[in-house]
C-alpha cells in the first residue's frame, strides 16, 4: 500500500495552477447524459474523482476520449439503467438519477456511502423525484425508479441548501414539462457553473432572489462546449499551506470571487493576500491572532476550508472558536491534531452566533482552539479529502518526518498534489 512521506519544519514558497473543481466536472460529466450529442468540458481534473464519474457514465453507454485537460462525452444511447456496479465508489451515482428517467424512462440506484464526516442522507433527492412524478421503490440495495411519461415542473422547497439535492433538480427539471422553483437552494460557485453549461445546452435557468431557481423545462438539450472553472478548496488548501508553513505561494487561476469569505478570514487571523491578474498569492505572517467563525453553504465559509484552516489556527496566538453547521461529525481528524500536540476541544453545543440544526443533538460539532502550540510528526491515516489535507498541512509545519496512508481520498481530491507540493519545496515522497 502507497504511503505519503512528509518532513516539515520549513516555508513553502513558488507557484501552483489551480486545476479544475473535482465537485463540478464529475457533475457535468453526469450533465452529459441529457444529450445524444457531444459534449467537451476544458480544464478537466486528471484526479480520482474524475475517473470515476468517467467510469460511471462510461457503465450507461457514453463514449469518452481525454487529450490531456479535455474530456470530450457523447452519449448516443442509453445502454443501461443500472449503476450498480459501482455501489460503493462515491455519491455520484443519485445524480444519474434524472438524466437516465429523462433518456429511458428508469434507473437503478444503489445506496449510496461517502467520506465519513457524517450522514447524508438522499432524501431530499428521492422527494423532488417523486413530486416530479417518478415512482420509486426502496430495495435492499438501492432504489428502483420509472417515469412512466415525462417528468412535470413542481415547486420543491428544500429543508436544507444541499449542493447535490440541487443538482439532482437542476438536472431533473431541465427537461421536464413546465416550470419547476426551487427554493431554499444552493448557491455554490460549482452551481452557477453547471446552470451555465446547462443554459449553453439549450435549458432555460433563471436565478431569482436569495436562494431561488426557476427552471422552465426544454423538450431537448444538444452539446455543448464548457469550461470547468478553478477548484476554489484546492485555492483555499494551498492559501492554509502558505499561511501555516508562514511561507509564499501564488495560486495560479484562483478567482477572487470564489474565496471572498476565505479571504476575509485570512486577513482576520493576521494573514496576508494579494489578488493579482491571473491568481491570488498568499503570504505568511510571523504571528497569528484566533477568531471566531461558523461554516455554511455559499456564501458563508464553506465547511470544506475548516480543516486546513484549523490547522493553521493550531499556532494562532490565543482562543479560536468554529462552529460546524454543515457536517455533524466532521471534526473527527481533530483527534489526530491533538496527538501531533494541538490543543483542539469538541464540544456539543452550538457555539457560534446562532443554533444551527444540529443543536441538542449530542454531536460535537464545535470546536475550540488554543495556540500556538509546537506539532510533532505522526502516523494518520487519511479518512477522507479533506481531513486528509488537514494532516498534510500539520505534516508540513510538524517537527519531524510524518507517514499518511490511505492516500485514496487525496488522490480522488487533488491532482498531482505530490509534484505540485514538491514544487514549492516540500521535502515529501510517496513510498510503496
Amino acid at each position: 500500500m502507497k504511503k505519503m512521506r512528509i518532513t516539515g519544519g520549513k516555508p513553502l514558497s513558488g507557484t501552483v495552477r489551480i486545476s479544475g473543481t473535482k465537485n463540478a466536472v464529475s457533475k457535468m460529466m453526469i450533465a452529459s447524459l441529457l444529450t445524444d450529442e457531444g459534449v467537451t468540458l476544458q480544464n478537466v481534473p486528471l484526479n480520482e474523482e474524475m475517473d470515476i464519474a468517467k467510469e460511471l457514465v462510461e457503465l450507461v453507454g457514453t463514449e469518452s476520449f481525454l487529450d490531456d485537460h479535455v474530456l470530450t462525452l457523447k452519449t448516443p444511447s442509453v445502454t443501461s439503467s443500472s449503476t450498480m456496479a459501482l455501489t460503493r465508489k462515491n455519491r455520484l451515482s443519485i445524480l444519474m438519477a434524472a438524466p437516465l428517467l429523462h433518456r429511458i424512462g428508469e434507473a437503478s440506484i444503489p445506496s449510496v456511502e461517502g467520506d465519513k464526516i457524517g450522514p447524508r442522507p438522499v432524501n431530499f433527492h428521492i422527494d423532488a423525484l417523486v413530486k416530479m412524478g417518478a415512482t420509486v421503490e426502496e430495495r435492499e440495495d438501492g432504489w428502483y425508479m420509472v417515469a412512466q411519461e415525462r417528468l412535470k415542473g413542481a415547486l420543491i422547497e428544500l429543508p436544507y441548501p444541499s449542493v447535490m439535492a440541487t443538482e439532482t433538480i437542476l438536472l431533473a427539471s431541465s427537461m421536464a414539462e413546465g416550470r419547476t422553483v426551487i427554493r431554499n437552494a444552493a448557491i455554490e460557485p460549482e452551481i452557477r457553473s453547471m446552470i451555465m453549461m446547462l443554459q449553453k445546452m439549450g435549458a432555460i435557468v433563471e436565478l431569482g432572489a436569495g436562494r431561488e431557481i426557476e427552471i422552465i423545462g426544454v423538450e431537448k438539450l444538444h452539446g455543448c462546449t464548457h469550461r470547468v472553472l478553478p477548484d476554489r478548496l484546492e485555492a483555499a488548501s494551498f492559501a492554509c499551506i502558505a499561511l501555516a508553513t508562514r511561507g509564499e505561494i501564488f495560486c495560479e487561476d484562483a478567482r477572487h470571487e470564489d474565496l471572498i469569505t476565505f479571504l476575509n478570514a485570512v486577513r482576520m487571523i493576521g494573514g496576508e493576500y494579494k489578488v493579482e491578474e491571473n491568481g491570488i498569492r498568499f503570504i505568511g505572517a510571523p504571528k497569528y491572532k484566533g477568531m471566531q467563525f461558523e461554516t455554511d453553504t455559499a456564501p458563508g465559509f464553506s465547511t470544506d476550508w475548516q480543516q486546513p484552516f484549523v490547522c493553521v489556527l493550531t499556532q494562532a496566538e490565543g482562543t479560536s472558536v468554529v462552529h460546524e453547521t454543515v457536517y455533524q461529525e466532521r471534526f473527527g481528524y481533530t483527534k489526530t491534531l491533538n496527538d501531533m500536540g494541538a490543543d483542539i476541544e469538541l464540544f456539543a453545543n452550538c457555539l457560534g452566533e446562532l443554533d444551527c440544526r444540529f443543536k441538542d443533538q449530542n454531536h460535537k460539532h464545535s470546536a475550540v482552539i488554543k495556540g500556538p502550540t509546537s506539532l510533532k510528526a505522526t502516523k494518520m491515516k487519511v479518512p477522507d479529502i479533506r481531513a486528509g489535507l488537514a494532516y498534510v498541512v500539520a505534516a508540513l509545519v510538524a517537527d519531524g518526518t510524518s507517514e499518511l496512508s490511505d492516500l485514496f481520498h487525496l488522490e480522488r481530491g487533488y491532482e498531482d498534489l505530490v509534484g505540485k507540493l514538491q514544487a514549492i519545496g516540500a521535502d515529501i515522497e510517496i513510498i510503496e
